[in-house]
């Protein structure tokens, strides 16, 4: 790896905002299709349903709850069921507090102070819970859209209901596919990690890419650890630990690995047969570490919240703006432009302003889309429902290729989620659509810029010592004559899970604006010795496996 020579520490630098590849499309995700069915299984019966009773007035509670299926698609079941619960209930309880609000003031920009604040608490526990996509913009755009819907104090537990018992439905969707495949996330997880230590293998560690590919097998490892840190079987997080391990030993010594044989485990990870059994007599011993890391309860939610007071502040100054600036121009829906301040949000300003592009292109040729839809959705309430789950379906399909372009499904969606109460005039709201993405994508683009990040150089010297302590640990450990397999094992992961939290801090300094220069010669160094001393550990412990099974002593 290249060596970088840091300016001054005290020394101010602006970066440039990326405008390259910023609409380039990805590669779909593996389980595309599990989310957009999900959300269509979610949404499906709880409309079907008010339909047939014609009372769609009240589908915006209903979605509010069916929405939730969104949700931890990623996390073994076990944890999936505790994560649904949470979403289903912050989902409610951020509706509980529109409805109260809507019913107790007609004042246009206290609802959208109160608007912005939970904008921004939904931001932070969101991010703090590394929640994952879609993040806090479904239920901002839920209780933003809440405070401006007609409402007396006396309808808010009618209309709770609903939203509780399509949320209770959802939990049970987004449950259902473990009565087929009930360790199916933390295979995938496994599988991912597999294939990125065999794409680094391709390299032998010092070929084209070699650094990318290292950093990319390192996040999809620490990923599978997390899934699998959540999952309860033993007998079935041990056979895929097993594989973890040798993902990892992979990325240690990438030269001495067949990247073909962790294709192949990978593969027969995503089918429906048997984990894939790795003979390693020795292995259980060294994975005694992970049950240590089991027993560590995890850092308490404030904590966590804290390093996210730039990325709060920016969130609610920003929406509050967006909202005034709507209100100004006589918008008649300022909570769009409320909720496209909330959507940019993101680790660093460079991302944001990434996402800035994405939303506003997704959400301009969205709008083309609700014209060219329009006529159709307007035949009666039946296909108004069918062009609804349609379009819910192209979002979640679409999302994970880029940004923007799930956002094509999404902006008609949204605008004809407002039609379920009566039709209106398309014309209206395709302009009111565009002036409200318009002033939101600019105001809050300037409260990003406003609101400076100032802590994430202090963060990465926090996660630089943190690193050089977990690397100083394991080094002494490997000195030992003798080391205990469970503490190596866990001095390892911890290891691991040090340094891509530098790399993951160290990304999201890079991208701000305006900050002193980071120590970026000593995140290198910091990197290079902790790789290295992974590798040794990776080295010992094979060693010590082969001693073991042979008999004698390592």
């Amino acid at each position: 790896m290249n060596r970088v020579t840091p300016a001054p520490a005290t020394t101010p630098r602006v970066r440039r905002l990326p405008l390259a590849g910023v609409l380039r499309l990805g590669r779909p995700a593996d389980i595309w299709f599990k989310p957009a069915l999900s959300v269509v299984a979610s949404v499906a019966p709880p409309n079907l349903a008010l339909l047939a009773l014609g009372r769609l007035d009240l589908a915006m509670y209903t979605m509010a709850g069916a929405l939730c299926a969104l949700y931890a698609h990623n996390r073994p079941y076990a944890a999936r069921a505790r994560t649904l619960a949470w979403v289903v209930l912050g989902m409610v309880g951020g509706l509980a507090v529109s409805l109260v609000a809507a019913s107790l003031t007609h004042s246009a920009v206290v609802l959208v102070t109160i608007g912005a604040l939970l904008a921004a608490l939904q931001k932070a526990v969101c991010d703090a819970t590394r929640i994952g996509p879609p993040g806090n913009v479904v239920p901002t755009f839920i209780t933003s859209a809440s405070l401006f819907a007609p409402q007396t104090l006396g309808q808010v537990p009618a209309h709770l209901a609903p939203a509780l018992a399509a949320g209770g439905w959802a939990w049970v969707v987004g449950m259902a596919p473990g009565l087929l495949r009930p360790h199916g996330p933390e295979r995938r997880a496994t599988a991912a990690a597999l294939r990125a230590a065999a794409a680094h293998a391709v390299t032998r560690g010092t070929g084209d890419g070699h650094a990318r590919t290292r950093t990319a097998a390192a996040a999809a490892a620490q990923a599978a650890w997390q899934s699998l840190l959540s999952t309860r079987d033993t007998g079935t997080r041990r056979a895929l630990e097993r594989l973890v391990v040798r993902a990892e030993v992979a990325l240690a010594a990438p030269a001495d690995t067949d990247p073909q044989q962790l294709r192949a485990w990978a593969r027969e990870l995503t089918g429906t047969g048997p984990v894939p059994e790795v003979h390693d007599p020795a292995a259980t011993a060294e994975l005694l570490g992970v049950d240590a890391e089991l027993a560590v309860p995890p850092r308490p939610l404030r904590q966590r919240l804290g390093p996210l007071a730039p990325i709060a502040v920016r969130t609610a100054l920003g929406c509050a703006l967006a909202g005034y600036a709507a209100l100004a121009l006589g918008i008649g829906r300022p909570y769009w432009a409320l909720v496209t301040a909330a959507s940019l949000y993101q680790a660093n300003l460079a991302l944001t302003w990434s996402r800035g592009v994405q939303r506003v292109v997704g959400n301009l040729v969205g709008v083309l889309l609700f014209a060219a839809v329009v006529p159709l959705a307007h035949l009666g309430p039946a296909a108004l429902v069918l062009c609804c789950l349609a379009l819910n379906f192209g979002a979640e399909a679409l999302m994970g290729r880029n940004y923007w372009l799930g956002s094509v499904c999404v902006t008609p969606m949204a605008l004809l989620i407002t039609e379920f109460t009566r039709f209106q005039e398309p014309g209206r709201l395709i302009a009111e659509r565009v002036v409200d993405t318009l002033v939101g994508a600019l105001v809050g683009l300037l409260a990003a810029v406003v609101v400076t990040n100032r802590r994430a150089g202090d963060r990465v010297e926090q996660a630089l010592a943190a690193a050089e302590r977990a690397r100083e640990h394991t080094a002494r450990l490997l000195a030992e004559p003798v080391p205990a397999p469970a503490a190596l094992e866990a001095a390892r992961r911890s290891l691991a899970a040090s340094l891509a939290d530098l790399r993951a801090t160290a990304d999201a300094a890079s991208g701000e604006w305006w900050q002193r220069a980071l120590p970026q010669e000593r995140v290198v160094h910091a990197e290079q010795a902790g790789h290295r001393t992974l590798a040794a550990t990776a080295r010992h412990q094979g060693l010590h496996r082969s001693a073991r099974a042979e008999g004698v002593r390592p």
